[in-house]
């Protein structure tokens, strides 16, 4: 591993470094993480989707990895109603898995739709055929998540409602090729009550527009098929959002040093260089924005431990920036870099 991530020079990109950094990660989480435990498989996501993005998936095993996602699925009892409120997915660490003090749940059912996004997806990217699930139960028990207004809790419990989860819930529903797992008429309902009048599109109807807000409504209405690829491509044609000022909005987060923002007058961060740039590649208007400028940003959160930092010139990199900062050179078509599905943040050949 050292004489690989070796080969790399101080200057330019550092894949090597990136791969060991990564590798890391997915072995064994350093204690800082610790207060993240109940997102292992989120943080696990992050680790393996980076490596397949620098096609170092041979890094890892791929067999240990599928078996180890596959048992934080949650199965219903033999006796169980799919209308008991409950969502049959996956768990989000082995926490989770077992009985809390803290929780008011006596089924104790940690199944949460971020957890069985990151799950799907990470199987996806190992060549694991996500079909040879659970899926009914999965998709069955996901519609009592759904709320009147269209909207997603994450989990039966009880959370808040966002843009978040309708996006896990329609990522959810296209990587099992079946989508009786929600409501699409009223989720592209919520989703478009989500778009603001600056052209972004808030986390919940009224909010201020948000970089991963507007991610997630564009993804999500995408994979629903509410809307086509390219759309900035022919701006007169009716749409179910305010397209032109979407892509304004986007562009504009483009700051003076290269990097995107999430939100007006907020410093450049990396993950932005995905979440914005996502959109603008969904849309067919990626070629607008100052590559060349974008990747110079980008460098300088390049750490030389290997990974991605979130703001520029920072000594230590964190998995969700690394991961991310890839995410954002594979848009950029980065030599060395794997293309990949934007809309489900999966590897391109992953999504097939």
């Amino acid at each position: 591993m050292g004489d690989r991530a070796g080969e790399d020079q101080l200057a330019g990109f550092a894949r090597g470094r990136h791969a060991a950094y990564l590798q890391a990660m997915a072995l064994e989480l350093p204690r800082d993480y610790a207060n993240q435990e109940v997102m292992h498989l989120t943080l696990a996501y992050f680790a393996v989707a980076g490596l397949s993005l620098l096609r170092a998936l041979d890094w890892v095993n791929k067999d240990d990895i599928a078996e180890w996602i596959l048992s934080f699925q949650v199965h219903p009892e033999a006796n169980d109603d799919f209308d008991n409120g409950q969502f049959y997915g996956f768990c989000g660490s082995r926490t989770t898995q077992y009985p809390s003090n803290s929780v008011k749940d006596p089924c104790h059912n940690g199944s949460h739709l971020a957890s069985t996004y990151s799950a799907l997806a990470i199987l996806k990217i190992v060549g694991y055929d996500v079909l040879n699930i659970d899926s009914k139960s999965l998709l069955l028990s996901m519609r009592n998540l759904q709320q009147p207004d269209g909207s997603f809790m994450p989990t039966h419990i009880g959370a808040e409602t966002d843009l978040r989860f309708v996006y896990c819930a329609a990522a959810i529903c296209s990587m099992l090729k079946d989508w009786s797992g929600m409501d699409k008429e009223k989720a592209k309902e919520h989703i478009i009550n989500c778009q603001s009048y600056d052209g972004g599109f808030g986390m919940v109807p009224g909010s201020e527009s948000h970089g991963g807000g507007s991610f997630c409504a564009v993804a999500a209405l995408y994979l629903m098929g509410f809307i086509q690829p390219d759309l900035a491509s022919n701006l007169r044609e009716s749409a179910l959002i305010d397209v032109q000022l979407l892509l304004e909005w986007c562009l504009q987060r483009q700051a003076a040093d290269g990097g995107f923002q999430g939100r007006r007058n907020k410093p450049s961060d990396t993950c932005y260089a995905f979440w914005i740039g996502g959109v603008l590649k969904m849309l067919g208007a990626y070629h607008l924005i100052d590559h060349l400028a974008l990747r110079e940003f980008l460098f300088t959160c390049q750490t030389d431990f290997g990974g991605f930092s979130k703001f520029p010139e920072k000594a230590f990199p964190d998995i969700y920036h690394s991961y991310y900062g890839l995410a954002a050179f594979s848009l950029l078509g980065e030599d060395g870099v794997e293309p990949m599905c934007a809309e489900l943040g999966i590897i391109a050949t992953a999504a097939l």
